[in-house]
């Protein structure tokens, strides 16, 4: 019996189907190297050309214009802030302390009691003061009854005198008596005079007597110590029972604070603009955003040889004690500048050992490295002394340039503040 099965067939592909396959592929690959290549190619010849026209051209720079600062100037100082007036507080008298009456931080006016004193043998001293007065006194008396009475003596010699001349002429008495009567009148006469004069002595002693006491009881009076003027203690060096010495025992210091004073060196190219009466503003570092008004007082109106400054005292009112002595400070003076310096970016220096220079660009667009002589450093800017002209042009932010180099100069966005 036959199997009626079907023979396996299988499909098996020409030779033209193989070829044509082949060529498909080739074309495929052809087309895709043709859109990937040739661009990417014409790219990297584009790049190539701008890179070696790069090689050639100017680099581009950006420039600023050299000007002149503004000829309103805020010149900023420090300043140490001082009371307008301070005393040491010393005693007039020699005693101990018997009570001490402020301390320091207290504020006083002028004549208050500060501290008393204690000294008993000063009673005594104005007893005796005034003993010696009375003994002088007693002596101008004494004196004056003595002058009374050589007055009077004077006188009864005077008229024998006078009987004496009359009767010589008339022979009654002799001459020698006559001479004998006016030798007693010119005596008491003298005597008279002698006895002025020990008055006047007498008097010159007792005003001696009375200064004495007087001058004690001044003392007397200066056992209580008083303030000299209004202030705030700003020192205290005894307590009760001290011993104190006339003239040498410092007791207190005293401040003045309802107005202060700062004194600032001002720099010799500022020294014509600042003027008395000329507005000051402090500002302190324990006070943020707080600015005190002061005007310039006074000036040396000379330069100290060795900073080449200017002293400057500026006072300011101080009401409400805000501000304390000792307290550091910036004062800003506002002038006006005469003939305003150049300034220019410190970021166009080009600092070297041969000097200061920056880089000018020429109205070829070549550089050249100038020279400069450098004046007041704002931190920011720098006044240029000599070497730049206004409107020269610089370029901004030089780096690593040399001289005679082409550039291609383009403004700076934001030019530098003047």
């Amino acid at each position: 019996m036959q199997d009626n099965q079907t023979p396996n067939t299988y499909w098996k592909p020409s030779s033209l189907s193989i070829w044509v396959i082949f060529l498909a592929l080739t074309i495929i690959i052809v087309v895709a190297f043709v859109a990937g290549y040739l661009p990417n190619q014409e790219r990297r010849q584009v790049i190539a050309a701008e890179a070696k026209a790069g090689l050639h051209a100017a680099p581009r720079v950006e420039t600023i214009v050299v000007a002149r600062s503004d000829r309103k100037s805020g010149l900023t100082l420090p300043g140490n802030i001082q009371p307008i007036a301070e005393a040491p507080i010393l005693a007039r008298a020699d005693g101990y302390i018997k009570k001490r009456l402020v301390d320091i931080g207290d504020r006083v006016k002028a004549g208050q009691p500060v501290a008393e004193l204690e000294a008993p043998e000063l009673a005594d001293q104005i007893t005796q003061a005034k003993a010696v007065a009375q003994q002088a006194q007693a002596a101008i008396d004494q004196a004056q009854a003595n002058y009374q009475q050589g007055k009077t003596e004077m006188e009864l010699t005077r008229l024998t005198a006078d009987r004496y001349k009359a009767l010589v002429s008339k022979g009654a008495v002799s001459r020698q008596d006559d001479d004998q009567a006016q030798a007693q009148y010119q005596a008491k006469l003298a005597a008279v005079q002698a006895l002025d004069k020990g008055i006047n002595v007498q008097r010159a002693n007792l005003a001696a007597a009375q200064s004495s006491v007087a001058r004690l009881e001044k003392l007397l009076g200066y056992q209580i110590v008083r303030a000299p003027f209004d202030g705030v203690i700003t020192q205290r060096n005894i307590d009760a029972g001290a011993l104190v010495t006339t003239g040498t025992t410092l007791l207190f210091r005293i401040a003045q604070t309802n107005t202060l004073r700062t004194y600032l060196n001002v720099p010799q190219n500022f020294a014509n603009s600042v003027k008395p009466g000329q507005e000051a503003i402090l500002t302190v570092s324990n006070l943020p955003g707080r600015k005190f008004k002061g005007k310039v007082a006074r000036t040396t109106n000379s330069l100290d040889p060795a900073s080449r400054t200017l002293l400057v005292e500026v006072q300011l009112p101080n009401a409400n004690n805000e501000l304390m002595p000792g307290m550091y400070a910036d004062v800003e003076l506002s002038s006006i500048k005469a003939d305003p310096p150049l300034v220019v970016p410190s970021e166009a220096l080009i600092v070297r050992a041969d000097g200061t220079q920056v880089a000018v660009v020429r109205p070829d667009k070549t550089v050249h490295l100038q020279k400069i002589t450098a004046g007041r450093d704002y931190g920011d800017r720098l006044e240029v002394l000599t070497g730049l002209d206004e409107g020269d042009t610089l370029i901004a932010n030089p780096g690593d340039v040399s001289e005679g180099l082409k550039v291609d100069p383009v403004l700076a966005a934001v030019p530098a503040k003047p």
